[in-house]
């Protein structure tokens, strides 16, 4: 079949105006987030419905053409971006939006894959509920990739990752079947939990088109405080005093280095002014069914007792809503202050707690010997062991040249992680990025039995080529 053959069923499936073919109109959808990618398509596929999504699938299937899923193309890691070369079709999910369902005494919610992260947020806050999945891009990311990627953010440390907080799948297989796993159970020992396939592999398997999502009680108090620390050991300390004292009500704690809150105060507008200065900080939240007085006082006096036992250095509590807000945009604004400062090299690692200030010490110094000058940018979740570990240049005219040291510093950082116990990726996936990488770390029976599952649900090699494998 040639590609005007394939354009006009296409076509004939969605509408003419659902199969986009125009260099401008396709020309968001080739490229990444990030900038470092970009890929070519026969077009892009928008399908309205589960059946649709079948029936493109099936369309390429007897054409031979590869296929690529995509949400909102927020992926770090090119996961969502086609080949440079080869027939592909990108199939976009963003017209599959419908929230199904929201069942509240089940604490769950039905959802289409191509609903904005934000969307579902406030949907389950309509409800009385909370859908806990945050994290920076929410406002543009979809939720068919944030479960394809295995997401994580800010509050993994309560309500765990993507992975879960599912409870049931509905996919289309590369052959073009459905399969309906739209399950709300918490317990349903029957075999294999086939939905696990799916969450993490990047669109590799199969295209996720809807998922059942656990809900929980929406929180009526927080407590958000922005801690001034001396090092990342004092924070793995901190954290464990705060568990010991709060719980799970420690719904956050976010380490940001001082060089990170430096890029968000020089490039995004309205930072906050009241800061203390530092070279490592820590954002805490607390979260209960109490009273916002009572909750606040409570993390007031843990905060005085760490200020007397030398455990943090300052510190600033939020006061209302507003604040609390502004002290999380510092947070989640880092990416895209780094971003201004043109392409930077970036790692994504987890490693067990106990051992980041080891890392981060040791890593900083073989990277500071082996490059002179380099900026480390560190910032992450380390209630859940997740490092953001980014090295660029001062100066940002330097950085595409810089870019091209990135198999040394990965390896550097990698063999590292890699020594430690760690892991290379923790919640951007795979893509196109990591694909040498991981053949590195991972065992050769664990890359085998990844691509024998590859090859029973995918044997013509047509869904997300060139990406995890």
């Amino acid at each position: 079949m040639d590609d005007a053959h394939l354009i006009s069923q296409l076509s004939e499936l969605l509408g003419a105006e659902n199969v986009l073919t125009s260099a401008d109109l396709m020309a968001a959808h080739l490229a990444d987030w990030r900038g470092r990618y970009r890929g070519t398509a026969i077009c892009i596929a928008r399908p309205a419905s589960t059946a649709a999504v079948a029936a493109v699938v099936r369309v390429c299937g007897r054409a031979r053409v590869a296929m690529v899923p995509q949400g909102g193309n927020t992926s770090l890691c090119g996961a969502a971006t086609p080949g440079p070369v080869g027939r592909s079709v990108v199939i976009s999910l963003s017209r599959l939006k419908r929230v199904r369902a929201i069942d509240p005494a089940n604490n769950t919610m039905t959802v289409e894959a191509g609903c904005v992260l934000q969307a579902l947020q406030e949907a389950a806050a309509g409800a009385g509920r909370l859908f806990p999945l945050a994290l920076a891009a929410e406002g543009s990311c979809q939720i068919g990739g944030n479960l394809s990627t295995n997401a994580g953010g800010v509050q993994v440390l309560r309500y765990g990752n993507a992975r879960e907080l599912t409870l049931g799948l509905e996919v289309v297989l590369p052959s073009g079947e459905i399969w309906n796993g739209l399950r709300g159970l918490r317990k349903d020992n029957t075999g294999y939990d086939l939905k696990h396939l799916f969450i993490g592999a990047e669109g590799t398997l199969g295209i996720i088109t809807a998922a059942v999502l656990k809900l929980f009680p929406l929180p009526r108090a927080k407590a958000t405080g922005w801690l001034a620390i001396a090092s990342p050991a004092m924070a793995v300390r901190l954290l464990g005093e705060l568990q010991g004292r709060f719980g799970p009500a420690l719904s956050a704690c976010e380490l940001v280095s001082g060089k990170a809150l430096d890029l968000v105060r020089k490039h995004i507008p309205g930072a906050h002014p009241a800061l203390p200065a530092s070279s490592w900080h820590l954002l805490v939240e607390l979260s209960t069914g109490g009273d916002d007085a009572d909750l606040r006082e409570a993390l007031t006096s843990f905060l005085g007792a760490a200020l007397d036992q030398s455990m943090i250095d300052d510190a600033l509590l939020a006061q209302s809503g507003e604040q609390a807000r502004r002290l999380w945009v510092l947070r989640e604004s880092i990416g895209e202050a780094q971003k201004s400062e043109g392409l930077s090299i970036k790692h994504d690692v987890s490693l067990p707690i106990s051992r980041i200030p080891e890392f981060v010490e040791r890593a900083d110094q073989a990277l500071s010997r082996a490059f002179p000058e380099i900026r480390i940018v560190t910032f992450g979740h380390i209630g859940d062991g997740n490092l953001h570990y980014n090295q660029s240049k001062s100066g940002a005219g330097e950085n595409a040249t810089f870019l091209a040291a990135q198999p040394e510093v990965n390896r550097l950082v990698h063999d590292l992680v890699h020594e430690l116990g760690g892991s290379i990726s923790a919640e951007h996936g795979i893509g196109q990025l990591k694909r040498a990488e991981l053949l590195r770390y991972k065992s050769p029976i664990e890359i085998e039995m990844m691509r024998a599952i590859k090859r029973t649900l995918d044997p013509l090699g047509l869904m997300n080529p060139g990406k995890l494998l």
